[in-house]
């Protein structure tokens, strides 16, 4: 069994923890507690990192948002809800979705709405229609959204 961290050592530990990539509040909580620590130390040290800039719950929102968005084609609502899982605050959450622009969300769903069209093969056009917005509200796009993407294929 592995030994606990002293309280500084943790903090160290955190630290490089949050300097590999960004981080909510959440994670960076759950990790302490993996490594042993109580929870007045873990509120200690977390208030630590966001006085030393290490920890910034809006920087995460913004990068997290538009990573998602960017990388795995996430639409708004499914960026909201992993965010709301990751227990990050409301305004963070509207911050880190204002990072994403209107026209480039627009694009990049016309884009990918005319690359799964293509990529569906059925022969009733009432039923592709419904695979296709099936697949994106389950992305996390709002409906009036893909329908009107639909209409321009």
């Amino acid at each position: 069994m592995p030994k606990k961290p002293s309280s500084s050592e943790a903090l160290v530990k955190a630290r490089a923890y949050c300097a590999r990539q960004e981080r909510c509040q959440q994670e960076v909580r759950d990790k302490l507690y993996s490594w042993g620590e109580h929870k007045t130390q873990v509120e200690a040290i977390i208030a630590q990192l966001i006085s030393e800039r290490f920890l910034n719950e809006a920087r995460f929102a913004e990068h997290f948002a538009v990573s998602k968005f960017r990388q795995k084609g996430w639409g708004r609502r499914k960026i909201e809800q992993a965010m709301k899982q990751k227990q990050v605050s409301v305004p963070c959450i509207a911050l880190g979705l204002k990072a994403i622009e209107d026209d480039e969300y627009v694009i990049a769903l016309n884009k990918a709405v005319a690359k799964r069209w293509e990529k569906v093969k059925e022969v009733n056009a009432f039923i592709k229609r419904q695979k296709v917005m099936r697949y994106f509200i389950g992305r996390g796009y709002a409906v009036e959204q893909v329908e009107k993407a639909l209409e321009d294929v």
